[in-house]
C-alpha cells in the first residue's frame, strides 16, 4: 500500500456476491483512483460494474484466479497497490504467492483451509485454518508488503471487537466468544442458505476448534457446546453451537485472554440438512466419476442449490454479527456483547445487496480507506485484531452503519445459556467412495 495520504489503486478478484457488493459500497467513497473488479467471466464482472450508478473510477478484467502467472500479469497490467481476494478460500494460495511476487499488499475475509487430521479428527488438530499464510510474517515483512488476512465480517469486525473489548472495556479477559445468528427467511424455498454452501459445509462439518490458554489449539464434535444466545434488533434466541472459524486461531496472538470459541446460530433444522448431506457424501470434496465426467459432490450441491446473492428480494429479517466477552473491569465480572446487524430490507433498498453479503463486503472496503489514508500501517501478515479498533469503529459510522454494545448478565440482557446437548461425533458411513 503507497505511502499515508495517497489514494489508491485497487484490484478485487471475485465479481460474486461480496465482490460486487464491495464495489457498491466503495462507490460512494473517495480514498481510490482506481477499482478493478477481475473474474474468470467477463460478463460478470462487467454486469457488477455495469450496475453501479457512477462507474467512472471502475473497470471489469478477466483473470483466472487459480493461475499465479495471469494474477501477475493483470496486477502489473492495473498497477494495483493491494489486491482484495473476493473468492472462496480455495484460491487463496495462488493470489496470496501472486502478491508476494509483485511486492503487493493483499486482503482476504477468509483464510486458507484447513485440513482435518486424517485419522483422529475431533480429538487431534490437523493443520489449521491459514497456517502457511500466518507462516509467511517474516518474509512478506522482509520485503514491506502486508497481507491483512481475516478481514471480513467475522472473522474481521468480530476480531475488532475483541481487540476494542479488551483495549477499553476490560482490565482481564478471560473469555472472547464470537456468536453469529439471524432470523432471515426465504420466501418460496424450503432450504436456501443465506452464504456460500460450499463455506458452510466447510466451517460446520470440519471439526471445530477451540482455544483455551492452558491447552493451546484443540478439536471437538461437531456442533458442541450448544448453548441458547439472546440476539439483539429483534433477532430472539438462537440455539448456537461451535464451528471451525479463523477468529480462533487470529485472536489470542494479540488478544490476552483464556479462551475463544466462536459459535453459529444454525439452528436444529439447518443442523439436520447438514447431517443429511454429509451422510449422503455430499459434502465430499473428492471428484468423483459420473458418466463420462469427473465431480466433486459438494460442486454439485452448491450447483443446484440457489445462488445467495440472487436472493435478496426474496429474503427477510436481520442478520447479526458480534463477539461475547467477559472478564473483569475495576475488579468486578463484566460481560459485553459487542454486535453488527444487518437489516435485509435497508441493504437491499440502499445498495442493492442482501445482508449477509453487504455485512461481509462492508469490513473490507472500511479497512481499505483506514490503510489508504495511513490511519492503519504496518507490514507482515496480520489479522485484524493486529489494529487499533477505534479508527475502524469509528469510519464504520461514516458508512451510515452501526455497531452495538450490550451489557450482559443479571438484570441485564441475557447471558448465555448452554443446554448441556452433547455434539455429534459424526460417524459416518459415505454412501459414495471417491473414485
Amino acid at each position: 500500500v503507497r505511502s499515508a495520504g495517497n489514494i489508491m489503486n485497487i484490484l478485487v478478484v471475485g465479481a460474486g456476491g461480496v465482490g460486487a457488493s464491495m464495489a457498491s459500497i466503495a462507490e460512494t467513497r473517495s480514498f481510490f483512483d482506481s477499482f478493478v473488479l477481475a473474474d474468470i467471466s467477463r460478463e460478470r464482472a462487467e454486469q457488477a460494474v455495469a450496475e453501479l450508478d457512477d462507474p467512472g473510477k471502475f473497470s471489469a478484467e478477466v483473470v483466472d484466479a487459480g493461475s499465479v502467472s495471469d494474477l501477475v500479469a493483470l496486477i502489473a497490467k492495473v498497477k494495483a497497490d493491494i489486491v482484495v481476494n473476493a473468492c472462496d478460500p480455495r484460491f487463496n494460495e495462488p493470489i496470496f504467492e501472486a502478491c508476494f511476487q509483485s511486492k503487493c499488499s493483499y486482503l482476504d475475509m477468509a483464510m486458507n483451509l484447513s485440513h482435518p487430521h486424517p485419522t483422529n479428527p475431533y480429538e487431534e488438530v490437523g493443520i489449521p485454518l491459514g497456517r502457511d499464510q500466518l507462516a509467511a510474517h517474516e518474509s512478506w515483512k522482509e520485503r514491506g508488503i502486508l497481507a491483512l488476512v481475516g478481514m471480513g465480517v467475522e472473522p474481521g469486525l468480530s476480531d475488532i471487537f475483541a481487540r476494542y473489548a479488551a483495549d477499553h472495556l476490560f482490565d482481564e479477559v478471560h473469555e472472547i466468544g464470537v456468536r453469529d445468528g439471524s432470523n432471515l427467511s426465504i420466501d418460496g424455498f424450503d432450504f436456501a442458505p443465506t452464504f456460500s454452501i460450499w463455506t458452510t459445509i466447510e466451517e460446520c462439518l470440519n471439526p471445530p476448534i477451540v482455544w483455551e490458554k492452558e491447552k493451546g489449539l484443540f478439536t471437538t464434535d461437531c456442533f458442541s457446546e450448544p448453548e441458547v444466545f439472546h440476539f439483539p434488533a429483534g433477532i430472539g434466541p438462537v440455539e448456537c453451537v461451535n464451528v471451525e472459524h479463523e477468529e480462533v486461531l487470529l485472536i489470542p496472538r494479540v488478544v490476552d485472554c483464556s479462551r475463544v470459541t466462536f459459535k453459529y446460530g444454525l439452528g436444529a433444522e439447518f443442523i439436520d440438512w447438514l447431517k443429511t448431506f454429509a451422510y449422503l457424501g455430499l459434502d465430499s470434496t473428492e471428484k468423483i466419476r459420473v458418466g463420462d465426467v469427473s465431480v466433486a459432490p459438494r460442486d454439485v450441491l452448491a450447483a443446484v442449490l440457489p445462488n445467495p446473492a440472487k436472493l435478496g428480494h426474496l429474503m427477510h429479517g436481520r442478520t447479526c454479527a458480534g463477539t461475547w466477552v467477559r472478564g473483569l473491569y475495576d475488579g468486578a465480572p463484566r460481560e459485553v456483547y459487542l454486535y453488527h446487524v444487518a437489516d435485509n430490507e435497508t441493504t437491499m433498498r440502499e445498495w442493492g445487496s442482501q445482508a449477509v453479503l453487504w455485512q461481509t463486503a462492508v469490513c473490507p472496503v472500511v479497512a481499505l480507506e483506514l490503510l489508504a489514508k495511513g490511519d492503519w500501517q504496518d507490514t507482515g501478515v496480520l489479522g485484524p485484531e493486529a489494529f487499533d479498533a477505534v479508527p475502524f469503529l469509528n469510519l464504520l459510522g461514516d458508512y451510515s452503519t452501526h455497531h452495538g454494545i450490550l451489557e450482559m448478565g443479571p438484570g441485564m440482557w441475557p447471558s448465555p445459556k448452554p443446554t448441556g446437548q452433547p455434539g455429534w461425533d459424526r460417524p459416518v458411513r459415505r454412501a459414495i467412495v471417491p473414485a
